[in-house]
């Protein structure tokens, strides 16, 4: 059953990373100034080629479901993270980017993070212990993701990094709430479990309006590494708040969260200040 999993894990990862390559080659064919635009998306929404991309991504989820019901968190997690070395070899052979050994190692980081994260994640079942700080996560994170499209077009302030970590926020968000509906449909609740589809549903389009305006600004492999990096690391950080999640049960005492949660800032960090990208953003 693990090995099937693991086979589950490596083609979702294939699917993942084919399909957000799919969706960057089309993105950056839309004028820029359609960005941070809801119109951007329903240009999109007319390429097949894109719409070949959103499907795998869906195609990728399922396999990532199916991964962890026959395989180990600890074990899906860290084949998820090393399709980001896919992504790399297609961003060059496919979109022509650049790719030298800084993001190579970042994104090696990044992997080797994810997996002291799994290693060491905290024991037991993750319940909501509030709702009110759940709410109050939920909303820091979205009206942050929102602060792009209030500074669209204001010079230096309509940042390409921080419109990545819009995204990588409004995913979060939106993440938080997909696991909220599941949480309704198990008690029953039907009218919270509608609200938090509508709140997954809304944050997911602002999440993907922020993600495809960052790969019309910057390269896919830096885009796609440095998201998922920080979608990774804030809800190690930021769980404990609003969930029954005790550090105290984390594996030796926490070492490998903490030295996991470190290795994938330094490879966001190596990721995000290469060459390649520093011409980019001095262009």
């Amino acid at each position: 059953m693990v090995a099937l999993g693991l086979i589950a894990a490596a083609a979702a990862s294939v699917a993942f990373n084919v399909g957000i390559v799919l969706q960057a080659a089309d993105a950056r064919q839309e004028p820029a100034a359609e960005g941070l635009r809801l119109s951007l998306l329903a240009h999109l929404a007319r390429r097949r080629r894109w719409i070949a991309g959103l499907l795998l991504g869906g195609v990728g989820f399922l396999l990532q479901v199916l991964a962890l019901s026959l395989a180990p968190f600890i074990v899906v997690q860290p084949v998820l993270a090393a399709g980001l070395l896919l992504m790399l070899y297609l961003g060059v052979r496919m979109l022509g980017e650049r790719v030298g050994r800084a993001e190579v190692a970042g994104v090696v980081g990044i992997t080797a993070g994810i997996g002291l994260l799994a290693w060491g994640q905290p024991a037991g079942i993750e319940t909501v212990g509030s709702e009110t700080a759940v709410i109050s996560v939920m909303g820091a994170m979205v009206a942050i993701s929102l602060v792009p499209f209030a500074l669209r077009g204001r010079g230096r302030l309509d940042s390409a990094t921080f419109v990545i970590v819009a995204s990588a926020l409004a995913y979060g968000a939106s993440n938080i709430a997909t696991k909220l509906v599941s949480d309704g449909i198990d008690s029953r609740s039907w009218l919270l479990a509608g609200i938090w589809l509508a709140t997954a549903a809304a944050t997911g389009v602002v999440a993907l309006t922020t993600e495809m305006t960052a790969l019309q600004r910057r390269p896919a492999t830096y885009v796609v590494p440095v998201s998922f990096a920080i979608q990774t690391f804030l809800p190690v950080v930021l769980e404990p708040i609003y969930l029954t999640e005790r550090w105290g049960s984390a594996a030796l005492s926490g070492v490998p969260l903490i030295a996991g949660l470190l290795l994938i800032a330094l490879g966001a960090v190596a990721v995000s200040r290469t060459r390649a990208v520093s011409a980019l953003v001095a262009g």
